[in-house]
């Protein structure tokens, strides 16, 4: 296989090196093209944020004029053009390194729409005269705690898996939240020098309801006069090894045990530092002294916080400040209190970017007038570091990713991002049905899954960060095979490969399409019932061509051209998950009002499978609306090239001409780039049809979005998922064999399937 030029194809030149070797080139990336920037300067760390336009090439297709004299045999033709999006930079640093970010950037600054750059974070004045003198721009301070603010609301909203719950001894320590759509009100504790607590009601409505002045400067300032330890990471690490109970007072040393009347365990501190005043001893080890004042600054501000959150009835608290920096002993200790605290019913929970907030937070000041609360962002995972642990206790892979530079990198999308109207109840919706980070074997096999599949499209991407997700699986929120076709993904677009599998999508198209006319006349001449097998049966079979599938790129060097091939792929009845015998006795029934029908591959599957099926929908008097990728995955048919196979085919069959011209059929964009399927992150018009045609019936086609991802979806409507099984070790975990099929058809409780008696129609 070719590989990429300027890649190194040194196995040992991993993403995990990436931040201690990376040139400031690649640090700063796409500075040509920056207009707008924002820092954040803390005490220890600076936080830079500019936007910039990035070049990428897409792939296109238009249709072929089939009137002209020289008309193509071809069904569409394909361009490869340049389109240019936005792009938001975040790079996180040491202060010492300041100067020299800075000198670079001047270097290599080229133009900036304003000569202003929004700054915040206490050392922002400190720093003031040499930003202004290095960058030729004025600094513009703005307050920290508005921007931290604006900074939380907009990762809540744009990252998922943004939010985790900390359980140092669960098999995945990160156990990452659903996003929940309604973000507020919530509770921020910010932990910096001493404590804010801050009640977020709306996106510009917030109130620092308490706070108290022991903090994270408290910890350190004692850590420092007990320890003599002056570095904060390292006062950390002695709590790390120390045992507190060496220091504190505990309810068994009072009592001898618990103080079972008042509830109270014996290994509760009664009193912290209690020992110290009456040890016959006066030497304590700096590891134990570190461990208890830890504890003690951790139990009050988790106790204080408790407090407030039951005052106002807040069950979402997040902790943040450069007390937590992702250092898994402050999140240990402040989880353990909460949870002590609460009685477990109120969660501590952490970000994933809580580092960057004041950073984002100073740049939408800054950039108000571009409305960018108005889009949807998404995390480049190509061009970012992912979560990661400055704490020195961590394996030594993750001590060195945290060394010099971390950074972040959004991209904003064409379209707004919202929930499917249908979900039963989108605050608890997860999209993946199988959590790689918990399970040690199907990681490591769908890790060599995919880089073996990046090989397949002719270049070997080291900088596909597989080593990365191999030893730190949580990087960029919850591992599951979605996240893993989207960092695919991600990384095919950074380094141009825009739609590896058009070609053979083309080719698929053109073949199916000649077969189109006879599969339907074959449909016609069976019964009622044998019909509507037909069917099932046709989209299944279609389904198996997917060649993002080994087991099926392997058997198949050319498409299969005729719907009667690919059933000799398929299981006989009874399937592995089978519901065909209701699904058939709710077609007897009355017609749907309609149908969103999420499809899945291009060629056999789409115009030989799907269009039958949505051709007996229209029949009956169901309205239907294909949802179909906005942007290319693997061999999936995109909006733009159903458009072209919908004209085609409604030159051909009336019945799809008719559900056209009438506006019983249309196409919508999903707003996905993803074999998979985030019913969380879907395109605003297609949310905005489904309300309008009051959507009663749901159907998710295909391994990846109705296997991989909504297998446990539950919808407030009926759905019907169908897929088969094209990898042999899923089918084995799912208790099957390769080319299982799997037939769900689902109605909520409580609601009847239909209203009606049954009668078999004609």
């Amino acid at each position: 296989m070719a590989e990429c030029s300027g890649i190194d194809s040194n196995p040992s030149s991993h993403t995990m090196d990436k931040s201690i070797t990376l040139p400031p080139d690649e640090i700063f990336r796409n500075l040509e093209n920056a207009k707008r920037f924002a820092i954040d300067i803390g005490g220890s760390l600076t936080k830079l944020a500019y936007y910039s336009t990035v070049q990428h090439k897409v792939a296109k297709v238009r249709s072929f004029d089939h009137t002209a004299k020289a008309a193509s045999d071809k069904l569409y033709e394909i361009s490869v053009q340049e389109e240019v999006t936005a792009r938001l930079h975040f790079i996180k640093f040491e202060n010492a390194y300041i100067e020299t970010c800075l000198d670079f950037i001047k270097d290599h600054l080229v133009n900036t729409e304003t000569k202003v750059i929004k700054a915040t974070g206490g050392g922002a004045h400190k720093f003031k005269e040499l930003i202004e003198r290095k960058l030729g721009l004025k600094v513009d301070k703005e307050d920290e705690m508005t921007c931290l603010i604006k900074g939380c609301n907009f990762v809540l909203k744009n990252i998922p898996h943004e939010a985790f719950v900390y359980a140092k001894h669960a098999d995945s320590e990160f156990r990452f939240q659903t996003t929940n759509p309604d973000i507020f009100p919530y509770l921020l504790v910010n932990i910096g020098s001493g404590v804010s607590i801050v009640k977020v009601e709306a996106e510009d409505k917030f109130e620092r309801i308490g706070g108290s002045s022991i903090g994270g400067g408290t910890f350190w300032g004692l850590g420092a006069l007990l320890t003599k330890t002056k570095r904060f990471d390292e006062l950390l690490q002695l709590a790390s090894k120390g045992q507190h109970t060496n220091v504190d007072m505990l309810v068994k040393d009072i009592y001898g045990g618990s103080y079972g009347c008042l509830g109270l365990t014996g290994d509760l501190i009664a009193s912290s530092f209690g020992k110290s005043a009456t040890a016959d001893k006066g030497d304590f080890s700096k590891e134990d002294m570190a461990k208890s004042l830890l504890h003690m600054i951790s139990n009050d501000i988790g106790q204080l916080a408790c407090l407030y959150a039951k005052l106002h009835n807040l069950s979402r608290v997040y902790f943040g400040g450069f007390f937590i920096r992702g250092h898994p002993v402050t999140m240990h200790t402040i989880t353990y209190s909460i949870n002590f605290f609460t009685k477990g019913e109120v969660q501590a929970l952490f970000l994933r970017h809580e580092g960057y907030l004041g950073a984002i937070g100073a740049f939408l000041k800054g950039a108000e007038e571009d409305n960018p609360n108005q889009y949807s962002w998404g995390e480049n995972y190509a061009g970012s570091s992912g979560l990661m642990s400055v704490s020195p206790d961590m394996n030594p892979m993750q001590r060195a990713r945290s060394g010099t530079f971390d950074m972040l990198e959004m991209d904003r999308l064409e379209r707004q991002l919202v929930n499917l109207p249908l979900l039963q109840d989108p605050s608890s919706y997860i999209p993946d049905t199988v959590d790689l980070t918990e399970d040690a074997l199907a990681r490591e096999y769908w890790l060599y899954c995919f880089e073996e599949a990046l090989d397949g499209v002719g270049c070997k991407l080291e900088f596909f960060p597989f080593y990365l997700l191999l030893f730190l699986p949580s990087a960029y929120g919850s591992l599951t095979v979605r996240s893993l076709l989207d960092t695919r993904e991600h990384c095919l677009n950074e380094f141009n490969f825009p739609d590896p599998y058009s070609k053979i999508k083309q080719r698929e198209n053109d073949v199916a399409l000649k077969y189109y006319q006879k599969a339907v006349k074959s449909l016609e001449e069976l019964s009622w019932e044998e019909r509507q097998f037909a069917l099932v049966r046709g989209v299944l079979a279609g389904n198996v061509f997917d060649w993002g599938a080994k087991a099926v790129s392997d058997k198949c060097l050319i498409p299969l051209c005729a719907q009667t091939d690919c059933v000799v792929f398929l299981s006989e009845r009874p399937w592995l998950v089978d519901s065909y015998n209701q699904w058939l006795e709710r077609m007897k029934g009355p017609p749907h009002k309609c149908a969103l029908f999420f499809v899945d591959n291009s060629g056999v599957d789409i115009i030989l499978g799907v269009m039958p099926f949505v051709r007996e929908l229209l029949s009956r008097g169901t309205e239907v609306v294909l949802a179909s990728n906005s942007g290319p995955a693997l061999n999936d048919v995109t909006n733009g090239e159903l458009q072209i196979l919908t004209e085609r085919i409604a030159a051909m069959d009336p019945v799809i001409q008719a559900g056209l011209r009438d506006d019983r059929l249309m196409l919508v964009q999903s707003g996905s780039s993803s074999p998979c399927l985030d019913l969380s992150r879907l395109d605003k018009v297609l949310a905005m049809v489904v309300r309008e045609r009051q959507t009663d019936l749901v159907i998710i086609e295909g391994m990846g979005r109705a296997i991989h991802t909504n297998y446990y979806a539950m919808l407030s409507c009926e759905s019907l998922k169908m897929a088969v099984i094209k990898n042999s070790w899923l089918a084995d975990r799912l208790g099957g064999k390769l080319f299982s099929v799997v037939f769900k058809y689902e109605v909520p409780a409580g609601k009847p399937s239909q209203d009606c008696e049954t009668s078999t129609p004609s």
